[in-house]
C-alpha cells in the first residue's frame, strides 16, 4: 500500500478483491485503522472498509453517528442475522457523485473482534445497520451499483461513464490523507 492512504474510486479492480482475515493484530494494523478513521472523517463518510484503500483485509471503521467515541474499528466482522427490508437511498466514497436507492435489512446483528482482539456483538437498526451493510459488501468486493434499483443504476449510468472514462485515461482525482 501506498505511503499516503487515499480512498480508491471505482471501477479500480482492487474494490472488487475480497478481503482476507486479519490473523494478528499488529501495532501497523491498529496505526492503518486510525489513518482510516482520519480519512473517514475527512471526506465525511459514515463508514470506510479496508479494501477501499487497496487494503485487501477484513477491516471496516465506522461511526455513523459521527460522535467520534466509542467503538469504531472493527475486525473481522460477520453479519450473523438480518430482518426487515428497507430500500433507502446510498452513496460511497469509492463512488463519488453516484446515488442511488439500494435494498438493504432494517436490522442486523454483527461478530466483530475490537482492536484489543475483544470479540464483540452488535445489533443495529436503522443508519447503522445500512452503515454495516455497505461496508460487508466492500469486504465481499461487492458495490452499491451491484445492489441499486434497476432504475438507479440506470441514471447512475452516465456518472459511472464518466469515472470509468477517468479511471483509464489515469486522471482520477484521489481522496488522499
Amino acid at each position: 500500500m501506498r505511503q499516503d492512504m487515499q480512498v480508491l474510486l471505482y471501477p479500480d479492480p482492487q474494490l472488487r478483491h475480497r478481503a482476507e482475515p486479519i490473523n494478528e493484530i499488529t501495532q501497523r494494523v491498529c496505526e492503518r485503522a486510525e489513518k482510516m478513521l482520519e480519512l473517514m472523517y475527512k471526506y465525511e463518510g459514515l463508514g470506510l472498509a479496508a479494501p477501499q484503500i487497496g487494503w485487501p483485509v477484513s477491516l471496516v471503521v465506522m461511526d455513523p453517528t459521527g460522535e467520534r467515541s466509542g467503538r469504531r474499528v472493527f475486525i473481522n466482522p460477520v453479519i450473523t442475522h438480518e430482518e426487515g427490508e428497507i430500500i433507502v437511498d446510498e452513496g460511497c466514497l469509492s463512488l463519488p457523485g453516484v446515488f442511488g436507492k439500494v435494498v438493504r435489512s432494517e436490522m442486523v446483528k454483527v461478530v466483530a473482534f475490537n482492536l484489543e482482539g475483544e470479540r464483540i456483538e452488535v445489533e443495529a437498526e436503522g443508519l447503522e445497520a445500512r452503515v454495516w451493510q455497505h461496508e460487508a459488501d466492500h469486504l465481499e468486493g461487492r458495490l452499491i451499483i451491484d445492489k441499486m434499483t434497476p432504475a438507479s443504476r440506470m441514471s447512475s449510468s452516465r456518472r459511472l461513464k464518466e469515472l470509468e472514462v477517468l479511471f483509464k485515461e489515469g486522471a482520477v482525482e484521489t481522496q488522499t490523507l
